[in-house]
């Protein structure tokens, strides 16, 4: 990566009693934290999910209001002053980088934070080819970007923020959308970028082996956002392993859990034939020839832009196929004349097809987390006792009990995945498709959903999940769907 204009060095992130409560809520996000981060220093944080980590990061990039956004205590400082008066030496890529993503095109969505900053104007082009080179994302300037997965979009944000030339990276799960060769590629462009420029990155992910190797020093919050452990990888990691197993913390070497399946598949729900997928203004994959059938779990893998997201919008009846037949069987259908289940109505999908969308905030209704599990019971006229039981045992399992009653949009991402999960099984339908169940997961959240998953397909319930998460298909998978490049691989069955 050539020179264009990088900052001199890294900046200083300090917390002296720093204390947040986010608003709405009585509990403090984050408790009397206190640590130093000197220039230069790459740290990879880490915590169980809903440990603070988010509004650690919000926080330093200067996100965070007192006066609308919560309660704040302390100081929090960017190389001595409010990270407010830093904003210029700041890049951060959010949780969900589809809400980084500003304008219709590519390139001028990679220019967009230098344009702001007042780059001068004959460095922007070198930097935005650049920057998307670094990250893999070999798209044409023009691309639309409403075109692009999932996957694409984090890239594109990345992108974005390497192209500033920051002197802090705060990067909030920066491959949690990408495939396994993504992953490496991100990870090495922004080890690259902060070793040319000098630049401080703190860094989350839930995963901790990716990371290690880039990283010279490891912070882990613990409950009530206070630091647990803070040193060395290595000599951290081994120093409490043990203790950061039970927290939650992926501990390389860490044996997966057992799971034993007690049922085989049962009869077909939906047939694919010669099916094409794609959205409307844009490409299409052809001759997909598959079938769903009750209680087996089908996991669709493949790398970013491949067309896994509109497949599962096409099999829960939200996407109209482009071609070729996508049909349920008679006892799933809602009536004879009506097989395809892009012309069900509401209701009718409701019971039959759940689906959990990539953005989770994307079907949240509610302005509580108890209230959000409760529309789709009350949408089927159950009654209330029933509701409350279906409601508190889902609360339970997934660790959301403790925040029935605050608001979704508050929650971390993996405790919206969670409830974005939960809302789905509180209607029970025959089938639930899953866009990447497991982002945003700690091993001991992920654990469950991976046992709740398997629990309910040998209830009989069918599972699709859409993942670039291995271990998630190892355990679960009875079929694998591939898809590569937009054209059908490959169905193949694994053992569960």
């Amino acid at each position: 990566m050539s020179e264009i204009g990088w900052p001199s060095g890294g900046v200083a992130v300090e917390a002296q009693g720093w204390h947040w409560r986010h608003a709405g809520r009585s509990g403090w996000a984050l408790t009397d934290l206190d640590l130093a981060i000197e220039p230069g220093e790459r740290v990879l944080l880490l915590g169980a999910s809903g440990s603070g980590k988010s509004t650690l990061l919000q926080g330093i990039a200067g996100l965070l209001d007192s006066d609308e956004d919560g309660d704040e205590r302390g100081r929090l400082l960017v190389d001595g002053v409010a990270p407010t008066q830093r904003r210029s030496r700041i890049g951060m890529v959010l949780q969900n980088p589809e809400s980084q993503v500003i304008l219709s095109r590519v390139g001028d969505d990679v220019a967009f934070g230098m344009e702001n900053f007042n780059v001068d104007r004959e460095q922007i082009w070198p930097r935005v080819r650049q920057a998307l080179s670094a990250v893999g994302l070999e798209l044409p300037l023009m691309r639309d970007t409403a075109e692009l997965s999932g996957g694409q979009q984090q890239r594109l944000a990345l992108a974005g923020v390497l192209a500033m030339h920051p002197g802090l990276l705060l990067l909030d799960e920066p491959t949690a959308n990408l495939d396994q060769a993504g992953v490496l590629e991100v990870r090495d462009a922004v080890s690259a970028t902060a070793q040319q420029s000098g630049a401080t990155l703190i860094v989350i992910e839930h995963r901790t082996s990716v990371w290690l190797p880039v990283v010279d020093r490891v912070i882990v919050l613990g409950d009530g956002g206070r630091v647990i452990a803070d040193g060395p990888p290595g000599v951290t990691i081994a120093a409490h392993r043990d203790h950061l197993r039970r927290a939650g913390v992926w501990v390389p070497g860490a044996d997966l859990p057992e799971i034993t399946r007690h049922q085989s598949p049962g009869a077909p729900l939906l047939t694919a034939a010669d099916l094409a997928i794609g959205y409307r203004r844009g490409r299409q994959a052809h001759q997909l020839d598959f079938e769903i059938r009750r209680g087996a779990t089908t996991v669709v893998t493949g790398p970013n832009g491949a067309g896994k997201s509109a497949l599962a919008l096409t099999l829960g009846g939200l996407l109209p196929p482009r071609a070729g037949r996508l049909t349920a069987h008679d006892m799933f259908a809602p009536a004879a004349h009506r097989r395809e289940p892009i012309k069900w109505r509401s209701r009718e999908l409701l019971t039959r097809i759940g689906s959990v969308f990539q953005n989770p905030e994307h079907q949240f209704l509610a302005g509580t987390v108890r209230a959000e599990l409760e529309l789709g019971p009350r949408a089927l006229k159950q009654d209330p006792a029933t509701v409350a039981e279906v409601c508190d045992e889902l609360l339970d399992r997934l660790r959301l009990a403790h925040l029935a009653d605050v608001n979704p949009y508050t929650l971390s991402g993996g405790e919206k995945r969670r409830l974005s999960v939960a809302t789905v099984l509180a209607t029970r339908p025959g089938l639930i498709i899953l866009d990447e169940p497991t982002f945003g997961q700690d091993r001991n959240t992920w654990e469950e959903l991976v046992r709740l998953l398997a629990e309910i397909a040998d209830e009989g319930t069918a599972v699709v999940a859409i993942t670039h998460d291995l271990d998630f298909a190892g355990l679960l998978a009875d079929r694998q769907i591939e898809l590569r490049a937009w054209d059908f691989e490959a169905t193949r069955e694994v053992s569960c």
